[in-house]
Formats: C-alpha cells, structure tokens, sequence
C-alpha cells in the first residue's frame, strides 16, 4: 500500500515473521538482497551441484515464506488477497506436498513456475513504484530480468515434461529446470550460440517470445527509470 508520500508503506500482519519479511519487500535494500540471491541461485549453485541432486525441504520452505510475504507486502488490494495469495498458496501445497505425496512431475514444475511468475510480479512491483530511483532499485531491475529468464527455463522444461523430444542438442531433460537455464538465458540475451534448438512448434514459439521480450524489456525499463528519475528530480527542487 502507498503512504502519502507515495511510498510503500509495510503492512501490519499478525505473525511476526511475515510482518518481518514483509519489511524486507517494501525496503529497497531487500531488492538488493534478493538480487544476489538469485545470482547465487542462476550462476553458482548449478556448476557445483550434480545433475538430480535432491531437492532441500528447508529451502523449500524458506521459498514459501518469502513467496508469501512477498504477495503480501503487495498490500490488500483485490488482486493481492483474491487473486495472487489464492495462486501463491496453491502452488506451494503442490510443491510440499510432493514431499509426502506422489505428485505428477509436470504438476511441480508447473507450480514453480507460477511461483516464478508471483516473485517475479513482486519485483517489478517494488522497482518500478513511484519515487526517488536509488542502486537499490536497479538491482532490484537486474534482479526482475533474472526472474525472466529463470521463468522461460520453467516453462521449457514443462514442455519438455510432455514432449520429451522437443529440444536438440547436448541438453538433458532429466536435470530440469536447471538444465535449461543456459538455453533461457542466451535466448533472453539473443545471443544464440546455436547448440541447443528448440524443435517442437511450442517450443520455438516460447524462445521467440522471451528473444521479444528481453529486447522490450529493457527498452521498457530503462524509459520507466529515467522518467521515475526526472519526476523525483523535479520534486525535489
């Protein structure tokens, strides 16, 4: 929610932990935090873990509580309380619950994906709010265009979970969805070293719109911080 002076205020919750990691989505420094979270989590985890190395039930739970207050730190608009929290909650029973239950594959994949898109709405949220643009901020920018690309990851390795064939080249779909992490990011960066296709006609329709997306992304970002910029600059004299 917005306080009068156009800044997100922190919403009172009635369990002292979700009232403290609400604090760390509505201050700046928390965007900088998850940032390097997620490099951790994109660029140095993956080398040293083997392929198919369990899953973490207590980063799975640390995944829920900041998912959660993430959605709630959002404030208590409709689409917080009746739309995103209803999905939050839905997605992480699905991924616990396949701690205890034989949950379908696609199913989990497909919960970490809504997670992804849930984090990833909560960051841009924060980053792009009105007011003063601080280094905060701009990790908190980075941190939104690694979400991006974790996001398409997810999604390959979900079409991968029904078309098995949907992708040549020296790409293991046993290790999703880190194995596609590579493919997503230099296809967000339109790099495209060419050693991993996408064959399937869903597949290739999936790698064009994260190609567009990463280019509109910036464009879009950067014209979004200059004018937040010039708006706290005029306000200030």
């Amino acid at each position: 929610m917005l306080s009068a002076e156009g800044k997100l205020s922190s919403p009172r919750h009635r369990w002292p932990v979700f009232a403290a990691l609400t604090r760390f989505w509505t201050e700046d420094k928390g965007l900088s935090i998850f940032s390097a979270f997620l490099l951790i989590v994109v660029f140095v985890i993956p080398p040293l873990l083997e392929p198919g190395s369990g899953r973490r039930l207590a980063g799975d739970v640390a995944h829920a509580l900041l998912l959660v207050s993430g959605v709630l730190a959002l404030g208590e608009g409709k689409l917080a309380r009746r739309v995103l929290l209803p999905v939050a909650l839905t997605t992480l029973a699905i991924d616990l619950g396949s701690w205890f239950l034989p949950v379908p594959e696609p199913w989990v994949q497909g919960s970490a994906l809504l997670s992804v898109l849930l984090f990833l709405i909560v960051v841009l949220r924060h980053t792009l709010r009105e007011g003063k643009v601080t280094l905060h901020r701009i990790q908190g920018a980075v941190a939104a265009y690694l979400l991006l690309g974790v996001l398409w990851a997810y999604a390959y390795a979900l079409v991968a979970q029904f078309h098995p064939a949907a992708f040549s080249g020296p790409i293991s779909t046993a290790d999703v969805p880190r194995a596609f992490f590579y493919f997503s990011f230099v296809t967000l960066a339109t790099v495209g070293y060419g050693e991993v296709l996408p064959v399937h006609p869903v597949a290739r329709s999936l790698a064009m719109l994260e190609a567009v997306t990463g280019t509109l992304y910036l464009a879009i970002l950067i014209a979004r911080l200059v004018s937040l910029g010039v708006a706290s600059d005029l306000e200030s004299q």
